[in-house]
């Protein structure tokens, strides 16, 4: 569907910049596995919500503002931030290593550090919907 098509999309940016072709499966693969390595970012922030909570309607909303917060408050001091879910595909791994309880669901990561604006993956920009695609305001005036 759409979002797996702008995923493909984003992807194509990206190997496009970094100047991999489809067929170098071994580049292709060094850049997967630098989203394993958190784009070699120093720090790793892990969102995880308390499994009790996994049935509600808002855990998913709250995890979100969460890291909304955390990457705007990284941007206002200069850092770079990547909301992804490489990092917690290997979520034994991680568990593990960041001591996270039993009890705690791994919702997503966020790769945090000083962005290199010379880095060609740092220039591309994702396409999105436009606000006006995507909302519907009622009750506001034009």
């Amino acid at each position: 569907g759409q979002h797996r098509d702008r995923q493909v999309g984003v992807a194509k940016q990206l190997f496009a910049a970094m100047g991999i072709a489809r067929e170098d499966k071994e580049a292709r693969l060094d850049w997967v596995l630098r989203g394993f390595r958190q784009f070699d970012a120093p720090v790793c922030v892990i969102i995880t919500y308390d499994r009790i909570l996994a049935s509600s309607d808002d855990t998913a909303f709250d995890c979100g503002a969460v890291t909304t917060a955390l990457v705007n408050a990284a941007w206002s001091r200069g850092l770079g931030a990547v909301i992804n879910s490489q990092g917690i595909m290997q979520s034994p791994v991680v568990r593990e290593h960041a001591g996270i309880a039993d009890d705690q669901v791994i919702m997503k990561a966020v790769a945090l550090g000083w962005p290199d604006e010379s880095f060609p993956a740092n220039a591309v920009v994702s396409e999105r919907k436009s606000v006006a695609e995507a909302t519907t305001f009622i009750g506001f005036d034009d």
